[in-house]
C-alpha cells in the first residue's frame, strides 16, 4: 500500500510522539512542512520544561521562526497527531501557516472544528485549510494507550 504525503508526514509526527511518551509526555508529535521538505518539529514537553505552552504545536512553530528568521511560516503545513487546541489555534493563525493535517479529533479542546473552528473562522484575517482524521486510529490509540497504562 502505498501512503500519501499526508500519511507519510503524519507517520512522521507519530514518531516524535512516541518519543513525547517515552520521556513521560503526552504522545502529541508535530511536524512542519515546507517544499516537501521539514523545516521544524516538536513533541509534547510542558511537562518535562514546567511550561504549560510547551505544546508539539507550539514548540515546531518557533523552531521554524527561527530556523527561516521569520515569525510568518508561509506556505506551510502543520502535522500533528492530535487535533490543535484554542492556544495552538492562536499561535497557527498568527504565523500564517496555510495547513494544518491531524490526526484524532479532540472533542473536549479541538480547536479545529471538534469543538470550536478557530482556524477557519472567518472573522479573522487569515483562515487555515485544515484535514482531519489522517490516521485518526493509530493517533487515538496511541493517545488511548498512554492514558490506560499511567491510570
Amino acid at each position: 500500500m502505498v501512503l500519501s504525503p499526508d500519511e507519510l508526514w503524519m507517520r512522521e509526527a507519530l514518531r516524535l510522539a512516541d518519543y513525547a511518551a517515552s520521556q513521560g509526555e503526552v504522545p502529541i508529535g508535530a511536524v512542519l512542512v515546507k517544499d516537501g521538505q521539514c523545516i521544524a518539529e516538536g513533541w509534547n514537553q510542558p511537562i518535562s520544561r514546567h511550561d504549560p505552552t510547551a505544546h508539539a504545536e507550539i514548540i515546531a512553530l518557533r523552531h521554524a521562526a527561527e530556523q527561516i528568521a521569520n515569525y510568518r511560516l508561509l506556505d506551510t503545513t502543520l502535522y500533528v497527531t492530535l487535533e490543535p487546541c484554542v492556544m495552538c489555534a492562536g499561535a497557527i493563525l498568527h504565523a500564517r501557516v496555510k495547513r494544518v493535517v491531524f490526526g484524532a479529533y479532540d472533542p473536549k479542546t479541538g480547536a479545529a472544528g471538534s469543538r470550536f473552528d478557530v482556524l477557519r473562522d472567518t472573522r479573522h484575517n487569515h483562515q487555515v485549510d485544515c484535514l482531519g482524521g489522517v490516521l485518526a486510529d493509530v493517533c487515538g490509540t496511541q493517545l488511548k494507550a498512554f492514558f490506560r497504562q499511567k491510570r
